[in-house]
């Protein structure tokens, strides 16, 4: 059998914690798994499919394998194979093509295609072999957390149903499907006895965790509360939510739960109500600016990030300066900014109104050196406060609102948490760090 195997990720922290899932799976089958730029028996593209830049990405790592090992089985699993279908993967040259529900298998799929010498294109998908290795699939990872890292993505959750009029990612990942409380602990405290000490709680939608079986009284709050009563958690970290759930009950929740960090991603696209509307987000900016006063009215200058899609279809010069004073108003300390990319499938891709690149990127320039300043303002407001750090890479690591700096006192060991004083920048620009004494 064919021993090694290289996997190279792409897109989301969804992914990534999948693709660590992958990796443990192979492992334990008995596959030597290797970096991606080394020659390798099988090569594994976890893909993206989010927009046409991430489709690119994509077709290019599974073009990259092949030129490194021309010999080589060539797998793509993930969104990608689910927006375009199995069989127009494969005709790039693609062995195997596995949807995001058939991940979990990767191992058993990677052996069956050895057992059935199949060669050509798509090959093992036809095969009885695979066949029954997809009917067992329950595209539940769980991850052990074998590894050196001090930080886990926990996946909780899967599956979109908001349809926003630009997203392509409902077709790809499906329905709403999130994992059992009971489970996730069970997970979290195998990986904290390990030794990590920060878990980020990661879905596709988060804030819809535990929403398709209200029967099981399971919802994002009662995870967080008893994941943090679980010994060993010492930082709790939540991935994107959705504005709505940060109500004056929800936060009032949170208050008592000491290892939850006060970084908060609320994902807004547009500061402009014309713009949420045509996005179908179902919210104004003034109900997402309620959102953020309820945060900073619990917790002491939070770190707030978003995401912002500028160059949406019909985007006016006027809705533009809507979304440029929103950002300005409310100073979030990271903004991750994108410009609108049309998706076959989607409402937005048949709208009128479709924007010059040149104009879209004109916009993002523009925002981006906002969001430089807002960052700056953030993090020069914790200079001289004390801090709690968690170290991951030699002397570095990040505070609770997830601030980066660099500590030059001795050698501290991954994993550790100190707690000091940012001090400023040194002349890179690097925030610096002092512990206490």
């Amino acid at each position: 059998m064919r021993k090694f195997v290289a996997i190279h990720n792409l897109g989301c922290k969804v992914n990534a914690y999948e693709t660590e899932g992958m990796a443990e799976k192979l492992i334990k089958a008995g596959f030597s798994v290797v970096s991606f730029e080394e020659k390798a028996d099988y090569y594994v593209v976890n893909t993206c499919s989010v927009t046409n830049i991430a489709d690119r990405k994509s077709r290019q790592m599974l073009h990259r394998a092949k030129k490194l090992n021309p010999d080589a089985v060539i797998i793509a699993v993930g969104c990608y194979v689910d927006t375009h279908g199995r069989d127009e993967v494969c005709l790039d040259g693609v062995d195997i093509a596995l949807p995001n529900k058939e991940k979990e298998n990767i191992a058993e799929v990677i052996k069956a295609w050895d057992e059935s010498h199949r060669e050509e294109a798509g090959g093992l998908r036809d095969s009885a072999a695979y066949g029954e290795v997809i009917r067992n699939s329950g595209n539940q990872h769980h991850i052990s957390g074998e590894g050196i890292y001090t930080r886990k993505f926990l996946k909780v959750q899967d599956g979109c149903n908001m349809f926003c009029s630009y997203c392509i990612i409902p077709y790809a990942r499906g329905r709403i499907r999130s994992k059992r409380i009971a489970d996730i602990l069970s997970e979290i405290s195998s990986l904290s006895e390990k030794g990590y000490s920060e878990f980020v709680i990661t879905g596709i939608h988060l804030s819809s965790f535990g929403i398709e079986r209200p029967e099981d009284d399971e919802d994002l709050l009662k995870l967080i509360k008893e994941a943090d009563r679980l010994p060993g958690v010492k930082r709790l970290r939540l991935g994107s939510l959705e504005p709505r759930i940060i109500t004056t009950e929800f936060v009032e929740g949170l208050r008592g739960t000491e290892s939850l960090c006060p970084h908060f991603h609320l994902s807004l696209q547009s500061g402009s109500d014309t713009v949420l509307k045509r996005m179908n987000r179902h919210y104004t900016a003034k109900e997402y600016l309620q959102s953020v006063e309820i945060l900073r009215s619990y917790f002491d200058d939070p770190a707030l990030t978003t995401d912002v899609i500028t160059g949406f279809p019909g985007e006016t010069e006027e809705e533009f300066e809507e979304t440029y004073r929103f950002l300005k108003n409310i100073g979030f300390y990271e903004t991750h900014i994108f410009p609108y990319s049309r998706r076959k499938g989607t409402a937005a891709d048949r709208m009128e109104g479709q924007l010059a690149n040149s104009v879209k990127h004109e916009r993002l320039t523009v925002l981006q050196t906002l969001d430089s300043e807002n960052r700056r303002k953030y993090e020069e407001r914790h200079f001289g406060k004390q801090a709690e750090v968690l170290f991951e890479d030699g002397n570095e690591g990040y505070t609770r609102e997830y601030i980066r700096v660099s500590c030059p006192e001795g050698r501290i060991k991954s994993g550790e948490i100190h707690t000091g004083t940012i001090t400023g920048r040194d002349v890179a620009g690097t925030l610096m760090f002092t512990l206490s004494s």
